[in-house]
């Protein structure tokens, strides 16, 4: 971990934080990219969670957001500035979506990610997602498939202690605020 970053600030995206979010998301995804007008619209969507990590000095340094849909959430994009990554960021921003879930009785999370981004893969099945296939060619920049991830019912009990003891190893690593 950067023995620099200690605490972060997890809280919700605002429209004047989009042109920073822009930015991290163009080092994320290169080329293709949301564009400005797309965050405008989900930070203004009702079914729609964006999410805004920043350091000690206020500056974004990653974002993540979901749509809500009565007992379901889909994660529609973690990003990390990409000098930053492996600073449990990404992980922190999964909580909010998961906590926020929580708030919202939201039973079922699921989400697509690139089948080579075996860091995220990860992080998600150590919070209890699980793959149940693969959507053929989706991404549209090299058709690589996506691995479709759910978890079960996080109000289960099984669910909440494996969330609840991976979340104090989480603030055993970093402070979030």
């Amino acid at each position: 971990m950067n023995a620099l970053l200690h605490n972060i600030k997890i809280r919700r995206m605002k429209t004047a934080d989009v042109d920073a979010v822009i930015e991290i998301e163009k080092a994320a995804y290169g080329d293709h990219h949301w564009s400005k007008d797309s965050f405008l619209s989900e930070i203004s969507n009702e079914l729609a969670r964006y999410y805004c990590a920043l350091d000690e000095n206020e500056k974004i340094i990653g974002y993540a957001g979901s749509w809500q849909i009565l007992e379901e959430a889909h994660i529609t994009n973690i990003a990390v500035d990409p000098a930053l990554r492996r600073n449990h960021i990404g992980e922190a921003l999964l909580t909010a979506i998961i906590d926020d879930c929580y708030t919202n009785m939201v039973k079922y999370i699921t989400l697509e990610v690139r089948v080579s981004n075996t860091a995220a893969i990860s992080l998600y099945e150590k919070y209890g997602f699980k793959s149940f296939g693969t959507r053929v060619g989706y991404y549209q920049n090299n058709n690589e498939d996506a691995l479709i991830m759910w978890t079960e019912n996080i109000f289960y009990d099984k669910f909440k202690l494996r969330y609840n003891e991976t979340v104090e190893q989480l603030k055993r690593k970093i402070n979030i605020l």
